[in-house]
């Protein structure tokens, strides 16, 4: 993969839901977005730096258990974890996806990197150098760039759901949409994601439709 520095101020909450922010290279015009009541909230610059602070999306609410568990969702269950809270946030934010988590019938296993992965990307994660070159630093500007960046943020959180749930060690799948062959192993006693060899750091939930693991970088979504 390829790194740049991106400060931790840069993605310090989750992008909403209906408005991926339309980002020019290193500024951005601060629009009004709305927050879950309904009230306008400006974007803040983060005077340490060039990026938005962004306001959160609200936490996922927690479905009843019927006490077995047998009940819960991964969708209930994404964003219990802080260190993984801007995946989750994400996730939330792209209706095929939480919908998938919500859904009994498919079992999956959501790969969440780190907070601090992310925070560390070269790049935000709806932003595709490509943009950039064929239509310049207005590449998610109006609503033609909100889309853009709506789809690129949906590409890079499908790139870490695999389709199924357990998976077992050695055995080969493929993420949402993505056409790489991946599989996990047990090498010197750390689990690796291969081929990449991405650190599986633990798994954080098992509920009955899959499993959430935190992982310690993010998958290549270029």
């Amino acid at each position: 993969m390829r790194y740049m520095f991106i400060s931790a101020t840069l993605l310090s909450a989750v992008v909403s839901s209906q408005l991926v922010l339309p980002l020019l290279r290193g500024h951005l015009t601060p629009p009004q977005i709305r927050s879950h009541d309904g009230d306008q909230i400006p974007m803040r610059m983060d005077p340490a730096g060039p990026g938005p602070a962004i306001p959160p999306s609200q936490p996922a609410p927690e479905r009843p258990s019927s006490g077995s568990g047998g009940d819960v969702m991964l969708s209930d269950v994404m964003g219990r974890d802080r260190t993984i809270n801007l995946f989750a946030g994400f996730v939330r934010d792209i209706e095929s996806a939480s919908n998938r988590l919500d859904d009994a019938s498919k079992n999956t296993t959501v790969l969440a990197p780190l907070n601090s992965a992310i925070e560390k990307l070269p790049r935000k994660p709806w932003e595709d150098p490509r943009d950039y070159g064929a239509l310049g630093p207005n590449a998610y500007e109006g609503e033609d760039g909100q889309d853009r960046a709506h789809r690129n943020l949906r590409h890079f959180v499908e790139a870490h759901m695999i389709p199924l749930s357990p998976w077992p060690e050695g055995k080969n799948a493929k993420a949402i949409g993505d056409d790489q062959t991946i599989w996990w192993e047990v090498k010197n006693g750390v689990r690796l994601i291969q081929p990449a060899g991405i650190e599986i750091i633990n798994i954080v939930s098992t509920v009955s439709n899959g499993q959430v693991w935190i992982i310690k970088d993010v998958r290549n979504y270029a």
